[in-house]
């Protein structure tokens, strides 16, 4: 049987990030070692590619997940981001089931993009990839769509491009609607980190990079 034509052209967004599908991620923790602490939420973000070479976002997912045995959870922590990790409307799972059930969708992307993997998108990526690497790990998750190290620093991409580190000022410099009050939970900065990668990449795109023909 032939297979149609759409399917056998390499599509876009694989030829762009060298067969690396960008998928944007925020975890909210219970500290910074991704060791010892507890990862309390995930989400994720699947970008596209439109037929002018765009980015864009298709769909996201989002996981409440409940501290693995011995976890430690910093009280300070919990002050920052607002969880109550004892509310039972949290529905809060395992952090094992959690991961399997965000990366589905995602493996399901790479496949119908032709992509190799996924790669990262965060900001100061290397916090959350660090804990979803140690989760998955916990997990014993033998097929994690991502690459183990490299990622896509939206705090370093932003700080070339827009002279801003932090996501909400950058975001503003974005001119993308920020509100502090709905920060730290891992969908909306999710979201708004993935409408900061789709500004930073597009503009780049205007601006003469690739395609650079």
């Amino acid at each position: 049987m032939d297979m149609p034509e759409e399917l056998l052209q390499p599509s876009l967004i694989s030829q762009r990030f060298r067969g690396f599908l960008p998928v944007v991620i925020d975890v909210e923790t219970g500290g910074f070692n991704s060791g010892t602490d507890a990862l309390l939420e995930i989400a994720a973000v699947i970008l596209e590619m439109d037929s002018q070479g765009y980015l864009q976002i298709k769909e996201s997912f989002s996981k409440n997940i409940e501290p693995f045995p011995g976890a430690i959870v910093e009280q300070s922590a919990l002050e920052f981001t607002g969880i109550d990790i004892y509310d039972p409307e949290r529905n809060a799972e395992d952090e094992g089931e959690a991961l399997r059930e965000i990366f589905q969708p995602i493996r399901r992307e790479i496949t119908e993009t032709g992509c190799t993997r996924a790669v990262m998108v965060a900001h100061n990526a290397h916090f959350d990839l660090g804990f979803v690497n140690a989760a998955v790990e916990r997990a014993q998750i033998k097929r994690n769509p991502f690459h183990p190290f490299s990622c896509f620093d939206t705090s370093s991409l932003s700080g070339l491009a827009l002279g801003q580190t932090v996501l909400a000022k950058a975001c503003q410099a974005a001119k993308i609607d920020f509100n502090n009050q709905d920060a730290h939970h891992a969908l909306y900065d999710t979201t708004k980190t993935a409408e900061l990668f789709c500004t930073i990449v597009n503009r780049w795109k205007d601006l003469g990079g690739w395609p650079n023909d």
